[in-house]
């Protein structure tokens, strides 16, 4: 999958692939040089729900902040 294509997926779409990644690994049937292929593949991926991720939390404090009634609370790291 090129970097267009994986830039081009969804949250649900990219984590879903993430999964079948993190399967594929577990298994520990594949073979070195695809095993890191795939590893770098899972990477990119995590990579873009992180960034998925931080420009949701960004719009949802921007609301917040318009909303003016409501107070956004510091996330715990381990939420």
């Amino acid at each position: 999958m090129s970097k267009k294509e994986t830039n081009q997926l969804s949250f649900e779409e990219a984590m879903e692939k993430l999964e079948d990644i993190v399967q594929k690994m577990e298994e520990n049937e594949l073979p070195l040089e695809e095993a890191i292929a795939v590893f770098q593949q899972g990477m990119t991926l995590s990579q873009l729900c992180h960034q998925k991720l931080q420009t949701v939390e960004k719009q949802i404090h921007t609301l917040v902040e318009k909303n003016g009634e409501l107070t956004m609370e510091p996330m715990e790291e381990n939420e």
